[in-house]
């Protein structure tokens, strides 16, 4: 089946690139024999129309120009070599393989016997060979247009100091939201709806964190329970966005659907953050599919052991893309780049980043892979987002990833959750987080920038969990409860799960509150997870990865507004005051001769704290004075860097359960104290912000209260 018209075209860029006259097909193989390109008609995606052997080779990529092919065309790959699964060789020609640099898929995978390149159930396992043909469960590889009007959209290049990221899903944000079209629910159009537009920016967020939307596969132990892969963190297709959230449809719209999200989220001022997954692919181990990668050069892509036929596994996902080989780590930066050049990404969230780090074993941070990334003048200049930790010996790394790069700061989390759960959380803890993490970022010339603050994210309770129950409740994973981490830091406030007792209920409403005020007054940038300002519930689960439906998605009926209205205070006041979104550290040190410091720290009985406090005290109850005088912000340019000033701030953090006094400092930290948010009640209304504080003020259990001192008091 050999086509008329077929000319050897050029070896880059790889993938499938239309002129507008034909179409040039680029592959990488180094250990393979043979590659032959299969057509597929567009309206009957099984029906194969053609088969093209691709006999020029260049720098071990095997590449043809076919004219006249148009924009939609479905195709695959066909690679021949060895079978030779001990000596890591894994070609099979009767498996249709998808184009790793395939900028969309037409659909998703049907899981048949046949996806596999060994027989399954044969004696000798992945040794035996399979010659039934996959094509016909295989999703195909689609040409597609690139041309797009942006309207000079571009990076928004957002500083981070005034970020506010929102992690959220393409689908479970919209899929039960009634003020979105049902036909847009849980699509790049229901995300970029206006009514979604207005809810973000409504509430503050300058980015959103997107969970993966780069094609990815349900495996199939998730299908045969009826369950799916919901997260997303299985990728097959890093060039292109899952056809599952498009609403236009699966040969090359579902692409102009996303650049039109990304369009008219950043005319709203919004930044888009991808959540990526260059750690591993969705082949799985030894015993999983052959789908594209392990099909067209298995040793080109993945880290393999010193018996070659089995995989290092340092995700937990049965493979590791090793990064230390040319063809991975192309695959990598050619993504990364294309997501920013064509698709105007603003930037990517790493998953289990530590991974992409290791040379042999070890995780190296002077890495080929963070090399390329420093000198390249896109994906540098982007926002970079590490999950720093794998599952691997040494693999955690948080504090430890180089300058350009910001991190979940997991430390962050665990501290401010013991905290307020009444565990043990000593003063130097406490201060380090709140502060910014100077501990783990200062001494690599890092700023406060580089913690990405979080109480809740995907991976976890929710808020509303967080302080609803003690223990894990995942049996509908079908797992027998024993997936999902048993170390949740969470406290029910008496009672496991949904409580009539209005003291519980109370317990928690408190709760919540404290949580959001210290992750928006803390320095660093806040990483809000979608959901938790309405009091979001995953009904006790802390590992919904397979829960594609109600337990996952945002429940919009039954949104907690006050909580709602609260958050949205919190990330106007965070916005508003840059004292506290500082770009640079405190340095403890007055601003005026000797005046009061940048911070303070006060006991209740208004006095600073010594050094024996800060060696022997817990943090359970404690005051920090912000001076207004002295903030440090960075613009986006240079002239635009600048000492601002602000009002001061007076926090007060009382963990304990009992009510305790606190006497307010003395007068030269500030005369003139306004109320102006206490968690044991919410945000205090106008004609109480009027109310002057001038000893003393009485701090419930387990409660914030903010005071604060006006600027023009200060002058």
């Amino acid at each position: 089946m050999e086509h008329k018209k077929s000319y050897p075209g050029n070896p880059y860029p790889l993938g499938a690139t239309w002129d507008g006259k034909g179409v040039n097909f680029a592959i990488h193989s180094e250990n393979a024999t043979k590659v032959e390109l299969c057509l597929f008609d567009k309206n009957e995606s099984n029906q194969e129309n053609e088969r093209i052997s691709l006999k020029e080779r260049a720098h071990d990529v095997w590449h043809a120009y076919i004219p006249d092919i148009m924009p939609g065309q479905l195709y695959g790959y066909r690679v021949y070599g060895p079978y030779e699964p001990e000596n890591g060789h894994r070609f099979n020609p009767n498996k249709l393989l998808i184009d790793p640099y395939a900028k969309a898929l037409n659909g998703t995978i049907e899981w048949d016997d046949s996806i596999f390149g060994y027989q399954i159930g044969h004696k000798k396992e992945d040794l035996s060979f399979s010659d039934s043909d996959s094509a016909p469960f295989i999703p195909k590889s689609v040409v597609i247009d690139e041309n797009y009007n942006w309207e000079g959209d571009r990076q928004l290049k957002t500083p981070y100091h005034e970020t506010i990221i929102y992690e959220t899903h393409v689908k479970g944000f919209t899929r039960l939201n009634p003020d979105i079209p049902e036909n847009l629910r849980g699509t790049y159009a229901g995300m970029s709806h206006p009514n979604s537009i207005d809810y973000l920016t409504k509430l503050g967020i300058t980015a959103i964190e997107l969970m993966p939307i780069h094609h990815f596969i349900t495996d199939r132990h998730l299908y045969d329970n009826g369950l799916s892969n919901y997260w997303g963190y299985n990728t097959l297709g890093f060039f292109a966005p899952d056809v599952r959230y498009a609403s236009s449809g699966t040969h090359g719209e579902q692409v102009v659907e996303f650049k039109d999200m990304v369009k008219a989220l950043h005319k709203a001022g919004i930044e888009v953050i991808l959540d990526v997954v260059y750690n591993h692919t969705c082949e799985g181990n030894h015993m999983g599919p052959t789908l594209s990668f392990r099909g067209i050069d298995n040793l080109g892509y993945y880290r393999v052991s010193d018996d070659k036929r089995y995989y290092m596994d340092f995700t937990g996902t049965g493979n590791t893309l090793n990064t230390s080989l040319r063809s991975a780590l192309r695959l990598i930066m050619d993504s990364l780049r294309y997501w920013i050049q064509e698709m105007h990404i603003d930037g990517f969230r790493f998953d289990v980043a530590s991974a992409l780090a290791r040379e042999l074993h070890e995780v190296n941070m002077l890495s080929a892979f963070f090399d390329i990334i420093y000198q390249d003048p896109l994906i540098s200049q982007s926002k970079l987002i590490a999950e720093p930790w794998d599952v691997g010996e040494g693999g955690y790394q948080v504090g430890k990833f180089p300058p350009g790069w910001t991190e979940w700061n997991g430390k962050y989390r665990d501290c401010m959750r013991d905290y307020w759960r009444g565990g043990e959380s000593t003063l130097p803890e406490f201060a380090n987080r709140f502060t910014g993490s100077s501990d783990l970022y200062l001494n690599n010339y890092r700023k406060p920038i580089a913690s990405i603050n979080f109480i809740t994210a995907h991976d976890g309770f929710t808020l509303n969990d967080l302080v609803s129950y003690n223990k894990k409740h995942n049996e509908a994973n079908g797992e027998n409860n024993k997936d999902g981490l048993d170390d949740n830091r969470s406290w029910n406030c008496g009672e496991e799960g949904p409580s009539d007792d209005s003291m519980v209920q109370e317990w928690r409403k408190r709760q919540k509150r404290n949580f959001l005020t210290t992750l928006f007054l803390s320095q660093g940038v806040p990483m809000l997870l979608s959901g938790d300002e309405i009091s979001r519930s995953q009904k006790g689960n802390n590992n919904a990865y397979c829960q594609d439906n109600e337990i996952s998605w945002t429940d919009w009926k039954n949104a907690d507004t006050d909580l709602l209205e609260f958050t949205r205070k919190l990330i106007h006041l965070r916005k508003k005051h840059p004292v506290f979104r500082r770009s640079k550290w405190f340095q403890g040190q007055p601003v005026k001769g000797e005046g009061p410091k940048d911070i303070e720290w006060f006991l209740p009985e208004g006095t600073e704290m010594q050094d024996e406090h800060w060696e022997h005290d817990n943090a359970s109850s404690l005051a920090i004075f912000l001076n207004g005088q002295a903030v440090n912000l960075l613009g986006k340019k240079a002239e635009e860097t600048k000492e601002a000033k602000d009002d001061s701030f007076y926090i007060i953090f009382n963990a304990s359960h009992i009510p305790i006094k606190y006497k307010l400092p003395p007068e030269n930290y500030g005369s003139h104290w306004k109320l102006l948010l206490d968690t044991s009640r919410d945000f205090l209304h106008e004609h109480e912000n009027n109310s002057k504080v001038k000893d003393k003020i009485k701090v419930e259990g387990r409660s914030v209260v903010v005071l604060q001192h006006p600027l023009a008091a200060s002058q």
